[in-house]
């Protein structure tokens, strides 16, 4: 499914979650720039993300969208952050984060719009 693992966070920065918290390393930062934050329990299975971006894709078991790798390059980058805008789940800000790996800062969708990242764990 994916080249990484999706793991969880204990955040030791006084509660204070960042993307570099959540997963494994991935590959090189320079190969593959942007990390995908999927809060898969919070998925509802509208299947926007996989109609906008081919890194998406529904599961036919769960009925939940899933990524196909949680780590994409500059090709990928627009299909993901257009993927996470158009996500209606977690009441309309979106279950799908696009992480800028080199800042640790959220680019898409960034409701606080500055850069933090809007998980709900």
């Amino acid at each position: 499914m994916s080249d990484d693992n999706a793991g969880d966070a204990d955040g030791d920065d006084g509660g204070v979650l960042s993307a570099s918290d959540i997963g494994g390393e991935g590959p090189p930062v320079e190969e593959k720039p942007y990390k995908i934050v999927f809060e898969a329990n919070k998925c509802f299975g509208a299947g926007k993300c996989a109609e906008v971006a081919d890194n998406w894709e529904m599961d036919v078991v769960s009925g939940m969208a899933k990524p196909r790798t949680y780590y994409v390059g500059e090709d990928d980058l627009e299909e993901n952050v257009r993927a996470a805008e158009v996500c209606p789940a977690k009441k309309e800000r979106g279950v799908i984060h696009v992480v800028d790996r080199r800042t640790d800062e959220e680019i898409a969708p960034d409701p606080h719009g500055d850069g933090t990242l809007s998980v709900d764990w």
